[in-house]
């Protein structure tokens, strides 16, 4: 009789196990994606990489967390390649690699808050606020039917976020940024081609004209970074 009774009581044990396991991938499948940008595709294609990026985001963020230790995102092969997940039925894998990378962004800074990405001590939801500033600009910038010029940035730096950091910082890492990613947008056109920006080393390694007298290297690319996004949307739109 204390036998039966012991294996029910495992039975039941195994069972709420199971049905908390079951709740908490259901938790994890259906985030809110509302304050994340939408660029377009199919709802699964951006419900996917979301949930694919995030997932694989907050994971390294843990590992890197217990570790003691602080990587920027393109030090992960999985942000880089962006796909995990992508099926070509789902639609564009460009469109699906930026939703996953913007997503593995947030998931890895959830759960490593104290690392490189986040050094300049702003919290989570002042970095959510910039993403979707900065996701709403590009995608204004990149809409040819919509007032083009008056959302174009170009080389007014004055239009350009302000995170930090000497004068000469800013300018020359938003300069150097703007200058490659112009002239790599400028060759895609003419050959016809349309690239993610994580495609391009120069994007990924965003170190061009960095000297460490300019001040934290960090920073430098987070400016680096945007002043190329800006510029390879001016080259492909023909400016």
């Amino acid at each position: 009789m204390i036998t039966k009774r012991f294996w029910h009581r495992i039975g039941t044990i195994s069972l709420l196990v199971a049905a908390l396991a079951a709740t908490a991938a259901a938790q994890r499948n259906n985030r809110n994606w509302d304050g994340y940008p939408n660029w377009g595709g199919s709802f699964d294609l951006r419900q996917t990489a979301l949930n694919a990026g995030f997932n694989e985001g907050s994971k390294e963020g843990r590992n890197d967390r217990s570790s003691n230790r602080n990587r920027n995102y393109d030090e992960f092969s999985s942000y880089r390649d962006a796909t995990k997940d992508y099926n070509s039925r789902l639609g564009s894998r460009d469109l699906y690699r930026r939703y996953f990378q913007v997503a593995f962004e947030h998931g890895y800074d959830a759960e490593n808050p104290n690392g490189y990405n986040n050094n300049d001590n702003r919290d989570r939801g002042r970095n959510r606020d910039y993403d979707r500033d900065r996701d709403r600009d590009r995608d204004r910038n990149r809409d040819r039917d919509r007032d083009r010029n008056d959302n174009r940035r170009g080389r007014n730096w004055d239009r350009y976020g302000r995170y930090g950091g000497s004068s000469e910082l800013r300018q020359t890492a938003l300069n150097a940024g703007y200058n490659a990613g112009i002239k790599e947008a400028r060759d895609d056109r003419r050959r016809n081609r349309h690239r993610s920006y994580s495609d391009f080393s120069e994007y990924r390694n965003a170190t061009t004209d960095y000297s460490s007298k300019l001040g934290d290297r960090e920073l430098y690319r987070r400016y680096y970074r945007e002043g190329f996004e800006n510029g390879y949307d001016d080259g492909w739109n023909g400016y």
